[in-house]
C-alpha cells in the first residue's frame, strides 16, 4: 500500500492519455459481465485509494467539470446566500441545451478557492459534488460514469488501475 502523496496533475493527465482506451475497454467489460464479488473488491480497493489520494492537492474535478444542480441544490445554496433561486441561477448557472440540467456558467467552479482547493460551500454543496467520484456505488451500474471520471479524477483512475490488477 502506498502513502498519501500530492496529486501531480501533469503526470496524471499523461497517464490518462496513455491508458484511457485500455481503461474504458476494461470498464465496458465490467458493464457487460461483472465478476462475482465485485462489490467487495471495489469496497476494499476504495479504502486503499483514499489512503493514497489527497483531493485537496488536486481539485481537478472542480477545475475542469461542472456538477448538475438539482432544484433542491439551487434552493439550498440560494438560501445560504440570501438570494432567490432565480437570482442564484441567473448569476451562476445555465440550463444545459439538451435537457433540464442546471450547470455552472464557468470553470473552475466559482465556489472553489484556488489557493487551497477547498470548496467555500462544502457543507451545502450540490449532491453531484458530494457523491463524486461515485466510487462506493455499484461498480457495474456506474461503469459508464467511471469511463468519464477516469479522465478527470485520480482516485477513479487509481481504483480502476487497481481493479485491473486484481481482475485479470
Amino acid at each position: 500500500m502506498s502513502e498519501m502523496q500530492p496529486v501531480n496533475i501533469r503526470s496524471f493527465k499523461q497517464k490518462v492519455r496513455h491508458n484511457k482506451s485500455r481503461f474504458k475497454r476494461f470498464l465496458t467489460k465490467l458493464e457487460k459481465k461483472a465478476p462475482k464479488g465485485i462489490e467487495k473488491i471495489t469496497a476494499d480497493l476504495e479504502k486503499e485509494v483514499w489512503k493514497e489520494i489527497d483531493c485537496l492537492t488536486c481539485a481537478n474535478c472542480c477545475k475542469t467539470m461542472t456538477p448538475t444542480f438539482t432544484n433542491g441544490d439551487v434552493r439550498r445554496i440560494a438560501a445560504h446566500f440570501n438570494v432567490t433561486p432565480a437570482a442564484f441561477r441567473d448569476k451562476w448557472l445555465y440550463k444545459e441545451k439538451r435537457g433540464t440540467d442546471w450547470m455552472n456558467k464557468k470553470e473552475p467552479c466559482q465556489f472553489l478557492n484556488l489557493k487551497d482547493n477547498k470548496c467555500s460551500i462544502y457543507e451545502i454543496r450540490p449532491l453531484d459534488c458530494s457523491g463524486f467520484p461515485h466510487l462506493p456505488k455499484k461498480m457495474k451500474d456506474f461503469a459508464h460514469v467511471h469511463k468519464q471520471n477516469v479522465e478527470y479524477c485520480p482516485a477513479t483512475y487509481r481504483i480502476v488501475e487497481k481493479m485491473m490488477a486484481v481482475i485479470k
